[in-house]
């Protein structure tokens, strides 16, 4: 069964951030070899005064592909990984979403609705227990429910998000095709979705990031010049 793992609000400043934490509950998945995990995304929340947040109001989501008699370990196991590791004040929230339970129009529109507007606890359990998935809280005033059960339904819209961490590349100007067999890339378009022939050099410039768009893991490319580089900060700020 395909498993959507949503986690927001774990940190404090000064503390391991919520990504991190969800790194760690997929490094401990998989040793116990209850699932595969994916990359994890980086959801961009609504910022608002009415709205508490560390430091950027983001959720992280990824995806578990586990045997269904699993589940409830799975469950378990999240719970206690944010009981144990989420910072002192924070108000950490989880969702745990089996994709055949989703009504997927349903939950994208509310993450989605999540970036724009304030939205509350009681919207958040009110859906979840519409679709019957986990929704939980672990600390603190749990608003965090809110970002995770929202990040749920950003990441499976598929046109959402940063991909956690930056990527390595062993050439400071690889070909398409080059960056095409990279394992953390699935493709390589411009910002209005166009692909470039596989020859085309791409010059790598600061960090190199990829987006989560149209449910794969994407190198976002602009044109400087004659040349081509991967998207700069101010292109991924939509995501």
């Amino acid at each position: 069964m395909k498993l959507y793992f949503c986690i927001d609000d774990t940190d404090e400043i000064g503390t391991k951030g919520t990504g991190e934490l969800a790194q760690e509950l997929i490094d401990v998945i998989e040793q116990q070899g209850l699932g595969r995990c994916s990359a994890i995304t980086r959801h961009q929340l609504f910022v608002h005064p009415d709205i508490p947040y560390t430091s950027h109001n983001s959720a992280m989501c990824f995806e578990v592909d586990a045997d269904p008699a699993h589940y409830g370990i799975l469950c378990g196991l999240a719970q206690q990984h944010l009981l144990n590791e989420s910072a002192q004040g924070s108000d950490p929230g989880l969702c745990i979403a089996p994709l055949a339970r989703l009504d997927q129009a349903k939950i994208i529109a509310f993450g989605q609705a999540a970036k724009r507007e304030v939205l509350t606890r009681a919207q958040a359990y009110q859906l979840a227990f519409e679709m019957g998935i986990h929704l939980s809280e672990h600390g603190g005033r749990g608003d965090g429910v809110i970002g995770a059960l929202a990040g749920v339904g950003l990441r499976l819209s598929g046109h959402d998000g940063r991909c956690k961490g930056r990527l390595k590349v062993a050439s400071d100007t690889p070909t398409v095709a080059e960056l095409l067999a990279h394992p953390e890339i699935d493709a390589v378009r411009t910002l209005d979705g166009e692909t470039l022939p596989e020859t085309t050099p791409i010059r790598l410039v600061d960090k190199v990031k990829t987006v989560w768009w149209n449910h794969q893991n994407t190198l976002l490319v602009v044109a400087e010049g004659h040349d081509w580089i991967n998207a700069q900060k101010p292109h991924l700020r939509e995501y």
